[in-house]
């Protein structure tokens, strides 16, 4: 990617500051029409959501009691796994945002609400809400961007390591609300740490986490399967619970990709931030820093309206339902203000973000260099640089982005 302060041609070297705190202004005023206009309808809506993702999740379990049957199994875990998107995705994220705080309803609150997922609902917000929507897209400093086990921009310094992200990040996709629990823990550094050292705010934090775990589990591979064992069904339940879980994470991995990975989305340096950031400055970055999935009304919900990532990290605060309303009008700011509105259908999306996974995953310019002809010598360079010192790395690692860029420089001749 490159972080856009270092890009050749930057996509934002043409707005002032005065442009920069016009464009803030513009969407400081979408957001409070919406903010004006909250009501009924919006009450209404998030109640009937639960409402539905209560009854199917229900309806599912039940169907599961009798999963030795196939019709039944296939229908509980179809009907399981949609229970636990919309739970994670429409509901649980937008909740513990604050998106309906508004409402003073305690049953749906961001202070109260406790979600079907691994991570703790306190973990999450902090790292979540606190950490990644105010530092969004920062290399270093947003650990959503690679969650710390990837190489998410050519200026990080290429490890052999790195061969394997693409495997790290499928198996971090099939058991993504493990993967998220670490991660708000930040489990690699503090283990890192010696037992003795460690803060008691993360001995905390980890045994709440623990039993959260552990509750989890008791639920989806306890309790339903043994009230299904009187019908020979306890194996059958057991695996439907698994498969809805791995489903759910496969999914959710795969929008939140969608809405900070794919090629064109841009990174940040943390020393090309000002200290104290205007509104209009932290609003560029949400801008550029996040991309769009087009679709239906109904691929909207199942993503939790994530596919209005743009929209969402501009105004976290706001109803989910009320993105696809200012989309338009956000899109209409992005004209005017001459950026690029990153915005692509699911299957496009996912395949530019694992491309990007896949591609940062070798040397700078290795894989623009590499052909069918040229494969075995390319891989005989790739293993020199796999067991080269860190001296020797370095300089082939120069003399292949020099051979990218005389080959990029011949093509647009």
């Amino acid at each position: 990617m490159t972080t856009v302060t270092n890009k050749a041609d930057n996509p934002i070297a043409h707005l002032s500051p005065e442009d920069i705190e016009a464009l803030g202004a513009e969407l400081d005023a979408i957001r409070q029409e919406v903010l004006d206009a909250r009501g009924e309808e919006d009450a209404a809506y998030i109640r009937k959501m639960v409402d539905v993702q209560r009854k199917l999740e229900l309806a599912s379990r039940a169907a599961l009691l009798v999963s030795i049957f196939p019709p039944a199994w296939v229908a509980g875990t179809v009907g399981l796994s949609v229970a636990k998107i919309l739970e994670n995705m429409e509901i649980g994220h937008n909740v513990m945002h604050g998106q309906w705080d508004w409402m003073r309803d305690p049953k749906i609150h961001s202070t109260t609400w406790e979600w079907d997922n691994a991570s703790t609902a306190e973990g999450w917000k902090h790292s979540h809400n606190e950490i990644h929507h105010t530092y969004t897209n920062i290399v270093g400093k947003d650990n959503d961007l690679g969650y710390g086990i990837m190489r998410v921009d050519e200026e990080q310094r290429w490890y052999p390591l790195y061969l394997a992200q693409p495997l790290w990040n499928f198996i971090n996709a099939c058991f993504f609300e493990y993967g998220i629990a670490a991660y708000d823990l930040e489990l690699g550094r503090n283990l890192r740490t010696p037992k003795e050292k460690r803060s008691e705010e993360f001995k905390r934090n980890l045994g709440n986490t623990l039993r959260k775990i552990r509750k989890q589990a008791t639920k989806d591979y306890v309790v339903n399967p043994v009230l299904a064992a009187p019908t020979g069904s306890f194996l059958p339940a057991l695996a439907a619970n698994f498969t809805a879980n791995v489903v759910r994470n496969l999914w959710s991995h795969s929008v939140i990709m969608c809405g900070h990975f794919p090629e064109g989305v841009e990174t940040f340096e943390l020393k090309s931030i000002p200290e104290k950031e205007t509104r209009g400055q932290w609003y560029l970055r949400q801008m550029l820093g996040s991309a769009n999935i087009s679709g239906s009304k109904l691929m909207h919900i199942m993503t939790g309206n994530l596919s209005h990532q743009i929209e969402h990290h501009l105004f976290p605060d706001l109803p989910s339902s009320r993105y696809a309303e200012v989309a338009p009008k956000v899109k209409a700011v992005f004209d005017k203000y001459g950026l690029n509105y990153h915005e692509a259908p699911l299957p496009q999306q996912v395949y530019s973000a694992w491309h990007r996974v896949v591609r940062l995953s070798f040397p700078n310019g290795w894989l623009a260099t590499t052909n069918t002809k040229n494969l075995p010598s390319q891989l005989k360079l790739l293993y020199a640089m796999a067991t080269a010192d860190k001296r020797k790395r370095r300089v082939m690692q120069r003399l292949l982005e020099s051979a990218a860029a005389k080959q990029e420089l011949a093509k647009a001749a």
